[in-house]
């Protein structure tokens, strides 16, 4: 006859997992230490659990709990109960069949190869674990956009085979803005330039890295300013300035003179030193599309 061990925990805060093992009549006769999950994923920052089951043989008493991991160059780190304490690793096993252990904001530094061993396993194989520690990112399916578009940043996270699993939140320039492993931008402007970021929802540590979003537009609030020359330390003398709004920035300028119903073009650089009065214009471009300014009269003296 069977036995079922159930461990229910939390992995992350939108992330419940219930796990059930069935060994058979293991927990009355054998000694033993099985993990459910041989090998775990966790996004960076997250919290991350370890179902960990263990059997003892009978009569025996247990001493200590021990959790360890090899790392390459930096040798074995221990974990043992009672005995030091972590602020990061936490034993959340009892003394009888579970020995679990949660790690709080796992790292890159965390991945690798885990076992735990009580009493020295006397007689015990110590099977071996395996955590493998990822980041969160984002797609973008470009990154410059002309105004008026529409694009889907995706949150990606390659421990989860659909985003839906976990909750997600999206900031832009550090700011919460929306939920959900998909943000949509729709008929896009201005204002939504700007750096964006995602994470698991609730768990500020697993922050993606950032994905710049630049939105382009062609020339808008085209207008004529007049400044006089003496203002730069010149001899006084009128200048006429063509102002646009654009993005990427003004790329040709046009200035037109309208004199007894005849439009005659009369330069082609930002700023405009009129010989004598009348009704002047300008006309911007760049790639995304040009826009002419009001027309602007002078009267000279």
């Amino acid at each position: 006859m069977g036995v079922a061990y159930v461990v229910k925990t939390i992995m992350a805060p939108t992330l419940h997992l219930l796990l059930t093992t069935t060994f058979p009549d293991v927990f009355s006769s054998k000694c033993f230490v099985d993990y459910p999950q041989q090998t775990i994923c966790a996004v960076r920052g997250s919290p991350v659990v370890f179902f960990c089951i263990f059997n003892i043989i009978e009569k025996q008493e247990v001493k200590r709990f021990m959790w360890a991991y090899v790392k390459p160059s930096k040798g074995r780190f221990l974990l043992t109960y009672p005995g030091n304490v972590s602020e990061r690793f936490e034993y959340t096993g009892d003394k009888v069949h579970n020995c679990s252990l949660k790690i709080h904001e796992v790292s890159h530094y965390d991945a690798g190869k885990y076992f735990f061993r009580y009493n020295a396993n006397k007689g015990c194989p110590a099977k071996r674990l395996v955590l493998k520690v990822i980041d969160l990112n984002i797609s973008v399916p470009k990154e410059t956009m002309k105004e008026g578009d529409s694009v889907n940043l995706t949150c990606k996270n390659r421990c989860d085979g659909e985003e839906g699993s976990y909750g997600y939140s999206w900031f832009k320039d550090g700011e919460a803005i929306n939920e959900g492993p998909v943000l949509h931008l729709t008929n896009v402007s201005s204002k939504h330039s700007g750096n964006y970021t995602c994470s698991l929802k609730m768990t500020n540590g697993t922050t993606s890295g950032v994905a710049h979003v630049d939105v382009e537009y062609g020339p808008k609030n085209t207008s004529v300013l007049v400044r006089s020359s003496s203002e730069t330390g010149a001899d006084g003398s009128i200048v006429l300035i063509c102002c646009s709004d654009a993005h990427p920035p003004v790329e040709n300028y046009s200035w037109f003179k309208i004199a007894d119903g005849w439009i005659q073009k009369v330069g082609h650089q930002a700023e405009l030193l009129p010989v004598d009065g009348g009704q002047y214009s300008c006309s911007v471009s760049n790639k995304h599309g040009s826009q002419n300014s009001t027309v602007f009269t002078l009267k000279k003296k």
